[in-house]
């Protein structure tokens, strides 16, 4: 049957739902990726409209591969058969500055997009999707506290999404209407020190019992303090409180400290993400 694609976030709810099930931790950013969507409309990334598939390999099949694509970003891809990747860059329509997602789909995309289009192919991010253990929080923690962010705090907000994109080699379109959405359902969580704002951490809206920490970030000149750490321990202990089943993150594999810092909170290793920029 091969791969079908739409512009409709229902229609791929609806074909595509039951794939990203079997695997609810793996496909975290596809699931929400999705209700966000289906939450805040079709541009709520950009105002061209987002494109999604799914591929049977027969008339009848079960999905066995799944994307989605929310210009300006590149298509995030979930993990398919070789095949499945390499008629998705054949059946491609238009000019395609990348690839993310999961790293073993990313590169079977990747070797068959560079050798339709004769491509180059630069690694940008090399992740490690993590899922919460046992939470074991720095002991005794570094001063202050935590404290859900609100919509008097959207300005240092923004200032520090910024920072933080930079800081990663990213952009940040529509940063603030995120970030009003966050805070809608309290996804943005500072640690204070006297008062003073000093590290944040968010997490996504929960799909299906199953949320990520996202956007942990120190000014520079704060760092070393333990403050990361801290309010990323908080966002966790607060996410396990409202009863979320998984617990996510990722992080960055050429940051060793940021690695570590999470190992020690309990994040365990569960798949390997790969984004990749096509020149």
């Amino acid at each position: 049957m091969g791969w079908m694609i739409t512009e409709s976030v229902t229609e791929f709810g609806t074909a595509a739902g039951g794939f990203l099930d079997r695997r609810p931790v793996e496909y975290s950013v596809l699931r929400t990726v999705s209700g966000t969507l289906r939450r805040r409309g079709a541009d709520a990334y950009g105002p061209q409209a987002p494109r999604f598939g799914w591929w049977r390999e027969e008339d009848g099949g079960e999905v066995a591969a799944a994307f989605l694509c929310t210009p300006p970003y590149p298509p995030l891809l979930a993990r398919g058969p070789e095949r499945a990747l390499h008629e998705l860059a054949a059946a491609w329509e238009g000019p395609l500055a990348g690839a993310r997602g999961d790293a073993e789909a990313v590169r079977a995309f990747g070797a068959a997009w560079q050798e339709r289009t004769g491509a180059g192919l630069r690694v940008e991010r090399e992740q490690r999707l993590h899922r919460l253990g046992t939470l074991t929080p720095r002991t005794p923690a570094p001063p202050g506290r935590a404290r859900v962010a609100g919509r008097d705090d959207l300005g240092l907000l923004v200032r520090w999404h910024e920072e933080f994109a930079r800081d990663i080699g990213e952009s940040t379109p529509g940063v603030a209407r995120v970030l009003e959405d966050a805070l809608g359902y309290g996804g943005r969580t500072l640690w204070e020190v006297d008062g003073e704002p000093v590290a944040m951490a968010g997490h996504t809206s929960p799909e299906d019992g199953a949320l990520r920490i996202v956007a942990v970030y120190t000014p520079a000149e704060l760092r070393g303090r333990g403050y990361a750490g801290a309010v990323t321990a908080a966002v966790s202990r607060a996410a396990l409180d409202t009863g979320a089943r998984d617990v996510l993150l990722a992080t960055d594999l050429a940051n060793p400290v940021s690695n570590h810092l999470y190992r020690r909170l309990g994040y365990l290793p569960v798949r390997d993400q790969l984004s990749v920029a096509f020149t």
